[in-house]
């Protein structure tokens, strides 16, 4: 399929399609509807996100946020009952989720798994290697792993302990952002990002989204604009029941703070 010289598609503002040129997008959602078993859950969702932007999409619980990031990243949980998912140019709906990582795409989970057992040291050191294909030297990895504590302020001690075991929901965060720091990738999906965390760890984990997400697309679901004082996004989405239907700049967040979801309920 051919994107040469395809024209936005603007209705109202129920979808947002920023560039004209496929070469131009990292990530197009197209028409996408997605199901669960016999449940509808997401309505012809159109989204471009291009190398280098923040997007912002925020709803009411139930809405399709986190199914959307899911589905973006694989979850076999999910069919794509029609539409597509394109990654650098690339339809990816029947990629497998090891290739979408190892592809450069990222997903920090809205509830980390605990693994008891398995210590935070070796699980990064082989999510790294399986990721990149090979085994870091270990001098290059400890370099990189201590700049990104160092960035996040974590403490040396995180590395003995077990992935996400007895974590508070902070710590459970910095470790997500941690990964990613590590990992580096092209596109990344953070799905409430910021629960969990007080004032002083928002601010450092926003710190670490904003030095990936200057050389990434990045796809960030929130509930709250605190989080979005932090990461200034390009474009915010409003998500009512699985479709995109408001979309704006930072003010809108700002609205949907002051006001609530019941003004958009109308262009749903």
């Amino acid at each position: 399929m051919s994107y040469e010289g395809l024209h936005p598609l603007i209705r109202g503002k129920r979808y947002h399609i920023l560039s004209e040129n496929m070469t131009d997008v990292l990530l197009r959602v197209e028409n996408l509807h997605v199901s669960v078993g016999d449940t509808p859950i997401i309505h012809g969702i159109n989204l471009d996100i291009k190398r280098g932007e923040i997007h912002a999409i925020m709803g009411r619980n139930g809405s399709g946020k986190s199914t959307l990031a899911n589905v973006i990243m694989g979850h076999p949980a999910y069919e794509i009952t029609s539409g597509s998912i394109f990654y650098k140019g690339e339809n990816i709906n029947e990629m497998e989720v090891f290739e979408r990582a190892r592809a450069g795409m990222f997903l920090s989970f809205q509830y980390p798994a605990a693994i008891p057992g398995v210590q935070v040291g070796n699980f990064l050191r082989k999510s790294v290697a399986s990721v990149q294909g090979e085994a870091p030297s270990p001098r290059a990895f400890r370099k990189s792993l201590n700049e990104a504590m160092n960035q996040l302020d974590m403490d040396k001690s995180f590395l003995s302990r077990y992935v996400n075991d007895g974590f508070s929901g902070g710590e459970k965060k910095r470790l997500e952002i941690l990964q990613m720091l590590l990992l580096k990738p092209d596109m990344a999906l953070l799905d409430e990002t910021d629960s969990g965390l007080d004032i002083d760890a928002l601010r450092i984990v926003a710190e670490g989204i904003n030095a990936v997400a200057k050389e990434t697309g990045c796809l960030i679901i929130t509930h709250y604009q605190r989080l979005l004082d932090l990461i200034k996004p390009d474009i915010v989405h409003v998500l009512i029941d699985g479709k995109i239907v408001h979309s704006g700049g930072p003010e809108l967040a700002m609205k949907l703070e002051k006001e609530g979801y019941d003004w958009v309920d109308a262009l749903a």
